[in-house]
């Protein structure tokens, strides 16, 4: 496993050449969502099944990104050709899962929200997945990490009174620099997720 100052490292080496990018990317997103949210009713609706297709290609950015691919706006809009559905209803059962846990108590909540933390990143890599399969496979990789991820989280909290400070303008770099870094971090799990189930392999094929 890679520490957190090896993720942030990567990511500070990943955001050379991409953070303009990275930064389009993110202004579409927000100016989009602040456009739908202003239109009374039909605003309300149209968030459901517009938000979560551009929300899962911003997932797909970061990670062209850290696979050192070519990051374009058009990937943004990608989900809406391969996976429109099913980023609808991932979003709307992330939700769901969350709120009852939270229902129940804050502190479950909380860690429900880790455990399902890397669903669109799944989902990202595996378009032909269901929503509760990229959920679960989320809750079995953050098995052992969503401790990890928190103080990950914790870390960037230096960086977020900067941006506050500055009046949000730090936030140019510092968002995409927190993205980047949890990318890596799901990357990190992933492979050391594969590399767990590996060995159980090996160890049963030797008894």
């Amino acid at each position: 496993m890679l520490t957190r100052a090896e993720l942030k490292q990567q990511a500070k080496e990943q955001l050379k050449g991409n953070l303009g990018m990275l930064v389009l990317c993110g202004v579409i997103y927000f100016a989009i969502s602040m456009v739908l949210s202003m239109i009374p009713y039909v605003g309300a609706i149209a968030t459901l099944f517009v938000i979560p297709p551009i929300y899962l290609g911003l997932f797909i950015v970061l990670l062209n990104v850290t696979y050192g691919e070519k990051v374009e706006v058009g990937t943004l809009f990608e989900p809406f050709s391969n996976c429109f559905g099913t980023s609808i209803i991932a979003n709307l059962l992330v939700g769901i899962y969350t709120l009852g846990w939270t229902l129940l108590f804050i502190i479950p909540g909380l860690v429900k929200q880790y455990s399902y933390a890397m669903t669109f990143y799944i989902l990202a890599e595996n378009p032909n997945m269901t929503a509760n399969e990229a959920i679960t496979e989320s809750r079995q990789i953050m098995n052992g990490h969503k401790l990890e991820l928190f103080v990950l989280h914790l870390s960037f909290i230096p960086w977020i009174l900067l941006s506050c400070i500055t009046f949000g303008i730090a936030y140019v770099y510092v968002l995409p620099y927190m993205n980047l870094t949890i990318t890596n971090f799901y990357h990190n799990i992933k492979r050391k997720n594969a590399e767990a189930s590996y060995e159980t392999i090996e160890e049963a094929v030797a008894e």
